[in-house]
């Protein structure tokens, strides 16, 4: 074989920019190479030089896997993904939402709209759409009380989830935020967090913000995961977007442009080309798209776009990537593919300002951008936990075994 004759670190180069399909068939031409596409470098390395990209869409239920291509038609990539919960009983209360996406990996949830006591379904797993392995999160029971069977029952659990990455230890982890909505609007809110080298929950802090919107799942951006919250959950209030720093475990504000400061606007955020990206909806004039180009920094927020109502019949938008054109996209991009009400998806070109609507999709509640990996979704138990678990049972036998003894002389 040709490959065997080209220095290792040639060939592992050459086969990190393949798409993930052709490598899974490539595992069976020889051991070396099965070896090679297995090894945990060359994963990283496969994440590092990745080219391809996908939109996950959900419907209800199901869910589809496309291609992004630059035209209008996504017919001809369109494939059914098959998921843990796709054998689940639905009832009418049954939601599946997608909490995010991050190096290949999607987590979704197999959830409530409401909750009604702490047992409530509320699974959680993380899939590779593309290897099709799956891992299933430890349930954790909400810390609700059962509101059915207390005196005041006009109220239920609300709870919403954000997943990333912190590449400080390597660590992909889960944040679930939780709070009883009611009739008084109080936001007591309880903040967990899940981290996949411990394979275990943990208490976080409470945060001194609410939420904007209930279902709202966070949006993962250079280490940290981002909600539109507010100081109190009174509608008049005005919002801000709030962070959770994945290394430090701790919220934080992120500056909003001047321009928008004491604006009557709804607010929703996004990630686009790996940048935190802002839709700022002025309800009846104009939706405008701001990027931020240096994170953290607030003068590189920079107005990418804006969408003039009586120009486009939009309610509401959210964008989900670049397109991938050579011509257009080399340096700034020429189009933005966006998420229209949920539930249809067109191109913007920034040149032209003209819209046109993507073709060939199903009907979708949800759409999301996954980039190919082979990263495995399996947590394993940190090496160092597990010794320091066996010593602790091995010194508790030993000194029941100790005990023991005593008592018999």
């Amino acid at each position: 074989m040709a490959a065997d004759r080209l220095p290792p670190e040639i060939v592992a180069e050459i086969f990190s920019r393949v798409p993930v399909k052709s490598l899974l068939r490539f595992r069976s031409i020889s051991k070396s190479l099965k070896s090679l596409i297995d090894s945990h470098s060359f994963t990283n390395l496969h994440l590092k030089n990745s080219l391809n990209r996908s939109l996950i869409l959900r419907h209800k239920f199901d869910l589809y896997q496309l291609q992004i291509d630059d035209d209008d038609d996504f017919s001809k990539s369109i494939i059914p993904l098959n998921h843990p919960f796709k054998t689940v009983p639905i009832t009418r209360t049954s939601f599946m939402p997608l909490i995010g996406s991050c190096n290949g990996l999607l987590a979704i949830s197999n959830s409530q709209i409401c909750f009604t006591h702490p047992y409530a379904p509320n699974e959680i797993t993380v899939l590779n759409p593309n290897t099709h392995k799956h891992r299933i999160i430890p349930f954790l029971p909400l810390a609700i009380p059962n509101i059915l069977e207390s005196e005041n029952i006009d109220r239920a659990g609300v709870c919403v989830h954000g997943f990333g990455y912190d590449p400080l230890t390597g660590d992909y982890k889960l944040l679930r935020i939780s709070w009883i909505a009611d009739l008084h609007y109080s936001f007591d809110p309880q903040v967990r967090l899940f981290s996949s080298k411990t394979n275990s929950w943990k208490i976080i802090p409470s945060m001194p913000y609410a939420l904007q919107y209930v279902q709202a799942m966070g949006v993962f951006v250079q280490n940290s995961i981002h909600w539109v919250m507010t100081r109190t959950i009174v509608e008049s209030h005005p919002c801000f977007i709030v962070a959770f720093n994945l290394t430090l475990e701790t919220f934080n504000v992120v500056p909003f442009p001047a321009e928008i400061e004491g604006e009557e606007v709804t607010i929703a955020v996004a990630v686009l080309g790996e940048c935190l990206c802002m839709t700022v909806n002025y309800e009846t004039t104009k939706i405008d798209v701001w990027v931020m180009k240096q994170y953290g920094s607030r003068d590189s927020w920079c107005k990418l776009f804006t969408l003039v109502k009586s120009r486009f019949t939009l309610k509401s938008l959210r964008p989900l990537c670049y397109s991938r054109d050579g011509s257009k996209v080399l340096l700034d991009g020429t189009q933005v593919l966006l998420e229209v009400n949920h539930r249809k998806l067109f191109w913007y070109d920034l040149k032209s300002e003209q819209i046109s609507y993507v073709e060939g999709i199903p009907n979708l509640d949800e759409a999301m951008i996954c980039v190919e990996s082979l990263l495995p979704p399996s947590f394993p138990v940190d090496n160092c936990r597990k010794k320091e678990n066996h010593t602790n049972k091995r010194k508790k036998r030993e000194d029941f075994l100790s005990r023991g003894f005593k008592l018999r002389l």
